[in-house]
């Protein structure tokens, strides 16, 4: 079962991942979210749309938009809208 860890913490673990470019992107419902607080951090994909971020607090510990996700996401990303990724040293284990 793929998980997503950082800091020694597991941040998000799910049987129904959708890899997508390299990277697993988990359910929404698969995320801890007492590690995750909303930021005001947003990019653009082309074929994605706007994405929004979440920095990760593990043991008073923050890892700055270490995640994201596409709350909106275009036509062709709709089959993993609101499915959270992970980056910046956060290691996805499947």
């Amino acid at each position: 079962m793929p998980k997503a860890i950082w800091n020694g913490t597991v941040l998000a673990e799910s049987d129904n991942t959708i890899v997508v470019e390299g990277n697993h992107y988990f359910p929404a419902d698969a995320i801890k979210k007492e590690y995750f607080q909303e930021s005001n951090t947003h990019s653009t994909c082309p074929w994605k749309g706007v994405a929004s971020y979440y920095s990760i607090e593990v043991d008073g510990q923050t890892n700055k938009d270490a995640a994201w996700y596409y709350p909106s996401a275009k036509e062709r990303a709709k089959n993993f809208e609101g499915y959270v990724a992970f980056w910046k040293g956060v290691k996805v284990e499947a």
